[in-house]
C-alpha cells in the first residue's frame, strides 16, 4: 500500500528539535529511530485516542504516551479540573491543601500503603525506594528481575544495559539480577548474595502472568533474608486493577511505587510504603542522614488535581473492565488475521489485554526489527499509530474495528513479506530497540 500521508512539515520541525536537544525528544522510546522514517515526527493534538501531527495527519494512537494516558488526551474531568487548579497558583513556599488531598485519595486506593511521597518521575521514585531499603537493611546491593525492562535511568539500573557509559564500573556490582518466575533461581541468589541484599524489585506481571506461588514465595524469601520486597507498579498500577496488581495479587509490599495512568498524562509518580520504611524520610525520621526526595516542583499543584481527577474517574467509571474488554476484542481479532494470512508463527499480541505488545518474527522465526518496521510502516499507512497496542478509556468499538482491519491489511503485507522477501516491502531503515541488556 502506499503511503497516503505527507509529513513534509513534521520531518523539517523533527531536524530543527534534533538540532537542539540530544536524540531528538525527551525520552528514548519516543526517538526517531524507534519508528519508521514515513512516521508522524512531531504531534501537535490529541483528543481522546487520536492524535494529529504537524501535517495535518489523524491516527488512532496506542501506547498513549507510553501508557500514561489511561482514560485518554484532553479527557474534560482532568482539564477542568486542571483549568479549575491553575487559577488557584501553581507552586507555593509551603504544602498546598492539593498534597493532603491527593495523598488521602491515593491511599484510599492503594490500602496497603501507610505513607506517601509524590515526586515527577518513575525513575526518581524507583531510585528513593532503593535508597530506604539500603538504609533499613544496611546492605549495598539490590536484586532486580532481569526480565523487566526498565527501572530507573540512574547509575544503579542503567550500568546494567549496553547505555551504560558514563557511570563508573563499580556501580555494577551492586545489581544483581534474577528471572521472573524461577523462584529456585531467586533462591540460589539469596544463598549466595543474601547478605548483601538490600531490597528485590520487580513488577508484579509484564507480559507473563506470574507462576502459583511465585509473588508470595519471593515476598517470603526477602522477609526470610532481611531484604525489603518492592513493587514497580509503573505500568500496572491503575491499569491491572484500581488498587494495582499488588491488589489483584493479593500482596503487601515493602514499598512500592506508581506514576504513568496515575495522572493522565500529566507528570506525577509516588512511592509509598509501610509507615516503618516511610518514615525514614520525614520529619521524624530517628536519624538525619537521609535525603529522600524534594522536588521544588514534585507536588505542583495542577499535576495533583489531574491525578485527583482521574482518581475520582477510576472509581465512578468501569476504566479497567473496558481496558480489558478493549484489549480482549483487539487479540482476537489481530490472532483471527494473522490466522488468515498464514502468519500466526511470526506475528502474536503478547500480555494482558490492558496492556498489549506485539511480537515480530522473520521467515526462520527469529525476533526481527525490520519485520516490526514493515508492520509499523503498513499501520500508519491505515491510519494506526502503534508502538504497542496499549489502548485507552477512549478506545471505542469502531476504534477496535479499524484498528482490526489495519491489522489485517498489514498482515497481508506481512505475509508477502516473509515469502517473497522483505526488501521488496520496506520503505525504511530498521528500527532499534532502545537499549540491549549486558545480562541474559
Amino acid at each position: 500500500m502506499d503511503h497516503p500521508h505527507s509529513y513534509r512539515k513534521s520531518k523539517e520541525l523533527a531536524a530543527r528539535l534534533r538540532h537542539l536537544v540530544p536524540g531528538g525528544s525527551h525520552t528514548y522510546a519516543k526517538g526517531d529511530d524507534q519508528f519508521p522514517e514515513e512516521a508522524p515526527h512531531i504531534l501537535v493534538r490529541g483528543q481522546g485516542c487520536r492524535v494529529w501531527d504537524a501535517d495535518g495527519n489523524e491516527f488512532i494512537e496506542y501506547g498513549m504516551g507510553l501508557r500514561a494516558v489511561t482514560l485518554g488526551h484532553a479527557h474534560p474531568a482532568v482539564v477542568e479540573a486542571v483549568r479549575e487548579s491553575l487559577a488557584l497558583g501553581t507552586n507555593f513556599t509551603r504544602p498546598s491543601a492539593l498534597e493532603l488531598e491527593c495523598a488521602e485519595a491515593f491511599l484510599g486506593a492503594i490500602p496497603t500503603a501507610e505513607m506517601v511521597k509524590f515526586t515527577k518521575d518513575g525513575s526518581t521514585a524507583n531510585t528513593a525506594a532503593f535508597k530506604l531499603a539500603r538504609k533499613v537493611t544496611g546492605r549495598a546491593a539490590i536484586a532486580v528481575c532481569a526480565d523487566h525492562p526498565f527501572f530507573s535511568y540512574d547509575d544503579w539500573f542503567i550500568c546494567t544495559t549496553s547505555m551504560g557509559g558514563g557511570i563508573p564500573r563499580e556501580v555494577r556490582e551492586h545489581t544483581l539480577p534474577f528471572r521472573y518466575n524461577d523462584l529456585e533461581g531467586a533462591r540460589a541468589l539469596f544463598a549466595q548474595d543474601g547478605p548483601r541484599i538490600a531490597a528485590v524489585m520487580l513488577e508484579a506481571e509484564r507480559l507473563d502472568p506470574p507462576a502459583p506461588g511465585f509473588l508470595p514465595g519471593l515476598q517470603s524469601l526477602c522477609k526470610a533474608h532481611g531484604a525489603l520486597f518492592i513493587l514497580d507498579e509503573m505500568i500496572t498500577g491503575f491499569r491491572w486493577h484500581e488498587g494495582g496488581a499488588q491488589a489483584l495479587y493479593g500482596l503487601t509490599p515493602d514499598l512500592s511505587t506508581f506514576g504513568k495512568a496515575l495522572a493522565n498524562g500529566f507528570a506525577l509518580s509516588a512511592l509509598c510504603g509501610t509507615r516503618e520504611v516511610m518514615r525514614l524520610g520525614s520529619v521524624e525520621r530517628p536519624g538525619d542522614d537521609v535525603f529522600l526526595l524534594s522536588t521544588t516542583h514534585g507536588a505542583e499543584s495542577p499535576a495533583l488535581a489531574a491525578a485527583l481527577a482521574t482518581m475520582r474517574v477510576y472509581r465512578t467509571e468501569p476504566v479497567i473492565a473496558h481496558l480489558h474488554r478493549q484489549g480482549e476484542r483487539l487479540r482476537t481479532g489481530a490472532h483471527q488475521a494473522a490466522r488468515r494470512h498464514g502468519v500466526e508463527r511470526l506475528f502474536a499480541l503478547l500480555g494482558r489485554p490492558c496492556n498489549l505488545l506485539y511480537a515480530t518474527r522473520d521467515p526462520d522465526g527469529l525476533p526481527s526489527q525490520p519485520f516490526r518496521t514493515l508492520f509499523l510502516q503498513e499501520l500508519l499507512a491505515r491510519g494506526v499509530l502503534a508502538p504497542s497496542f496499549v489502548l485507552s478509556y477512549a478506545h471505542s468499538d469502531a476504534d477496535i474495528d479499524h484498528t482490526v482491519e489495519a491489522i489485517d491489511g498489514a498482515l497481508s503485507v506481512y505475509a508477502r513479506a516473509a515469502s517473497d522477501g522483505i526488501d521488496r516491502h520496506l520503505r525504511s531503515r530498521p528500527v532499534r530497540p532502545v537499549f540491549d541488556r549486558t545480562w541474559t
